[in-house]
């Protein structure tokens, strides 16, 4: 059935979309980052959600923000963990056995899982139209991924074991948040919503520093980069995201934010003369085919 904010719908799957976009962008910071650098993923994650959180508390930082959140203290530590710790293991399973298996695990993994909670509780109709949908969506990202940076040659054993541990890990971390983003949006409205998260998860990923120093880069050029992670891909991204939880089905928006992906090859694509053979186009048209379906499915109210 159709509800007051299914007109919002569309603008809420450009929104999530946006912000997967965002991330994308993110994913070539993060490796220039360690690969040129040599900064830990701890102190990308870190310093990102810091300066993510500085710029969201100073423009949606209220005397009764404090308040509001309180009311909400557990929902709220819960998901900034989650978000933190799914972004880690992110990085931490693509360190130990490359890009490529870490990425369809973290990324495909989380819109079955959405799903299969959301039919558990009654929120989606497991019919064959998002049977299919999901699994172009699936399909597509794989497609699009699988190309770009495979496990390296002696990714074997224990070592192959832990980075695909790390890889679930994450799936799993990030399916819990987004369940839960479009509560606290709605309760909280977004940008207070995501500035209390962000603030957690910095304060999560300065517990890191009790194993490994939390590095800030002492050159100009990483420091930009640092802030653009911050700025745009965590304070804006997050935003956009939080914004969108609060009128997308989970399902929806977990397939929408498979843009990330998209955006990353494209640009490895058009930066680093890195061609897109025809399967990976066929991954763009299925992913792309599957969001536009997901955003009219969610705009009839199902």
């Amino acid at each position: 059935m159709s509800g007051p904010g299914t007109s919002r719908v569309p603008a809420a799957m450009l929104a999530a979309c946006g912000a997967a976009f965002l991330w994308g962008t993110g994913a070539l910071v993060v490796n220039l980052l360690i690969a040129r650098y040599l900064l830990r993923p701890e102190s990308i994650s870190f310093w990102r959600f810091v300066v993510g959180g500085v710029f969201l508390l100073a423009v949606f930082g209220r005397p009764g923000l404090g308040r509001k959140a309180w009311g909400h203290a557990k929902l709220l530590l819960g998901a900034g963990t989650a978000m933190a710790l799914y972004v880690l293991c992110w990085f931490l399973g693509i360190e130990r056995i490359g890009a490529a298996i870490p990425t369809l695990i973290a990324l495909c993994l989380p819109p079955v899982l959405v799903t299969l909670v959301a039919v558990a509780r009654g929120q989606e109709a497991l019919d064959t139209p998002l049977a299919l949908t999901l699994g172009a969506a699936l399909a597509g990202t794989v497609l699009i991924v699988l190309r770009h940076g495979g496990a390296p040659d002696d990714a074997r054993g224990v070592g192959l074991l832990i980075g695909v541990g790390f890889s679930v890990a994450s799936a799993v971390l990030y399916a819990g948040f987004t369940l839960v983003s479009g509560r606290l949006s709605t309760d909280l409205g977004a940008g207070p919503a995501t500035t209390c998260l962000t603030i957690v998860a910095a304060a999560v990923m300065g517990l890191t520093a009790l194993y490994t120093p939390l590095a800030w880069p002492n050159a100009v050029p990483p420091e930009a980069w640092i802030l653009y992670l911050g700025l745009v891909t965590a304070a804006l991204a997050l935003l956009a995201f939080s914004w969108s939880a609060a009128y997308l089905s989970p399902t929806a928006l977990t397939v929408a934010t498979l843009v990330e992906p998209l955006t990353a090859v494209l640009l490895s694509a058009a930066l680093l003369d890195q061609h897109l053979d025809a399967r990976q186009w066929l991954g763009a048209v299925l992913l792309l085919g599957s969001i536009f379906a997901l955003g009219r499915r969610s705009a009839r109210g199902h």
